[in-house]
């Protein structure tokens, strides 16, 4: 075989190698496993407070790309059963927790919802995630009781693992219906922006350092 012939040979057959190995130094993950509140229900594209998130860290010129995990409907007996994957897929560095609203607002079980979230906080912690969990409240036709309960088990599951938590997602407009959709359910797209202040305070120390 002639020398050039050759080397070019050596090259094709290297070549594929090459284009498999990964990235040097990927983006770090932040998986945002939640509900219709963080899927943007009844908002257009960009809107939602997770758009926000990945718009303000671009911004900010922090490296965390954002995949947003969220379902519509889903239940935190939902996000227990497809965490795993995810995690395997995506490998994150942090995990935001934002299920059981849909819980709550079928009447389920509250220690079921406990235990959900309890298995998600320690399955993210387990693949060496940071983690984030997002509160909700009830409205108080559900009775006081539950109501309490349902508010005091996302900071108690927080507590228990040692991970970050706001406890309401809805902090300061949530008794206002002007901020709400038709549903009085899903937040408008005026509301996003402060659902997004409300978690970056918890948020932020679970970041990288931004770049210059």
């Amino acid at each position: 075989m002639r020398p050039f012939a050759f080397f070019l040979a050596c090259i094709l057959l290297v070549a594929p190698a090459f284009g498999a190995v990964p990235q040097a130094n990927p983006a770090p993950v932040l998986l945002v496993v939640g509900d219709s509140i963080s899927a943007g229900y009844g908002l257009a594209q960009g809107e939602s407070w997770v758009d926000l998130l990945a718009a303000r860290l671009r911004e900010g010129g922090y490296r965390e790309r954002v995949v947003n995990a969220s379902i519509s409907g889903d239940t935190t007996a939902g996000g227990r059963a497809r965490l795993a994957a995810l995690l395997r897929e995506h490998r994150p560095a942090i995990v935001v927790i934002e299920l059981g609203g849909n819980d709550a607002l079928r009447g389920g079980n509250l220690d079921a919802t406990r235990a959900n979230l309890d298995a998600m906080v320690k399955a993210a912690l387990a693949a060496h995630a940071k983690v984030l969990l997002l509160g909700m409240q009830v409205p108080p036709n559900y009775g006081s009781a539950y109501a309490r309960r349902f508010e005091a088990l996302f900071t108690d599951v927080a507590k228990a693992n040692r991970v970050a938590v706001v406890p309401y997602l809805f902090a300061g407009f949530g008794d206002d219906l002007a901020q709400f959709q038709t549903d009085r359910i899903h937040p408008r797209a005026e509301a996003e922006p402060r659902i997004l202040d409300n978690v970056w305070p918890a948020l932020q120390p679970l970041l990288g350092k931004p770049s210059a």
